[in-house]
């Protein structure tokens, strides 16, 4: 490769405008911009707190980046581009438990009709008859990942861990899930070693969660409920049976408590449906109908300041 070299100015913060040029040589002579460490500094806190400030009020909050997740928040991004969509993902990695198939190997499989959304994001398989094969699960999540991320109305805050949700009385009487409350993840996993470390909170009028089943913060809203009252015992997920746990997720996908849809596998732990293993079928296809159903929350209720205040009839 032939070296390019730009020429370009700059303004830097402890000085006047100045020239500056780069070269892109990879025969031993690659030279970078300047760059000062403060503008690094400056430039990823100012985004990042713009955010936190933007997104205190979203429309909808996903909880949990994994399959369902991410099916779940590239449709709904994709119909209603008008929605603020926050994603809030524990791991530093989103993706969940879809990098790899089952038993750490690196295939992924995908009943049919749900082939169809690796066909709306590009994502190539071969086919198995009643199922395809994706190379590699990376291939799948990563696909997904970006053009989530690249959505304009989709933000993703990674390491940051739901530690409760915002329970209020809404505008009939009922208890309705208004928010949930955020901490970064190193903090909520430290609470027994360090002294108070409070919360944030994220209002929305709709909050999808899609945090798996049970695990270190797996199923974390379905668990919450129960010790807020709003369900009195999980049905607690039951063995493997691929012909009925598919189907039951995503035909079960719904608004469990006003203001609270679940989504895949956590729906298990709440309904107590069987397990599918490493299948993803019903991820992408609760995903979908998640979305679906926020879709039907927003267009029928009257919002002001990121909460339901009313009913409005289509």
């Amino acid at each position: 490769m032939a070296p390019v070299a730009t020429t370009e100015q700059y303004a830097s913060p402890t000085s006047d405008v100045q020239k500056y040029s780069t070269l892109e040589d990879y025969h031993g002579n690659y030279q970078f911009a300047p760059i000062e460490e403060a503008q690094v500094s400056r430039a990823m806190i100012k985004r990042y707190f713009t955010t936190m400030y933007e997104r205190a009020v979203s429309d909808v909050v996903i909880v949990g980046a994994g399959s369902a997740g991410l099916s779940c928040a590239y449709h709904l991004a994709k119909s209603r581009p008008d929605l603020k969509i926050t994603i809030i993902e524990a791991s530093v990695s989103p993706g969940g438990g879809a990098w790899l198939g089952g038993q750490l190997m690196t295939a992924m499989v995908i009943r049919k009709p749900a082939d169809r959304f690796l066909r709306e994001i590009g994502v190539p398989y071969e086919d198995e008859g009643a199922f395809v094969v994706v190379k590699h699960a990376a291939l799948f999540t990563s696909t997904l990942l970006s053009k989530v991320l690249a959505m304009p109305n989709v933000v993703l805050m990674n390491a940051t861990a739901v530690e409760d949700l915002i329970v209020h009385k809404d505008f009939e009487g009922k208890q309705r899930v208004a928010g949930v409350v955020t901490n970064w993840t190193l903090v909520a996993l430290n609470h027994d070693t360090q002294s108070c470390m409070d919360p944030n909170t994220i209002t929305a009028p709709v909050i999808i969660s899609a945090t798996g089943h049970d695990g270190p913060m797996g199923a974390f809203s379905a668990k919450r409920m129960v010790s807020a009252g709003l369900l009195k015992e999980l049905g607690n997920m039951r063995g493997l049976d691929m012909n009925r746990a598919e189907p039951a997720i995503v035909n079960g996908t719904r608004e469990v408590t006003p203001g609270l849809i679940l989504t895949g596998m956590e729906l298990s732990e709440h309904d107590g449906s069987n397990r599918m293993g490493p299948t993803f079928g019903a991820m992408i296809g609760s995903g979908i109908k998640a979305a679906e159903e926020a879709i039907r929350i927003l267009d029928t209720t009257e919002i002001v300041g990121g909460k339901i205040v009313g009913k409005v009839s289509i």
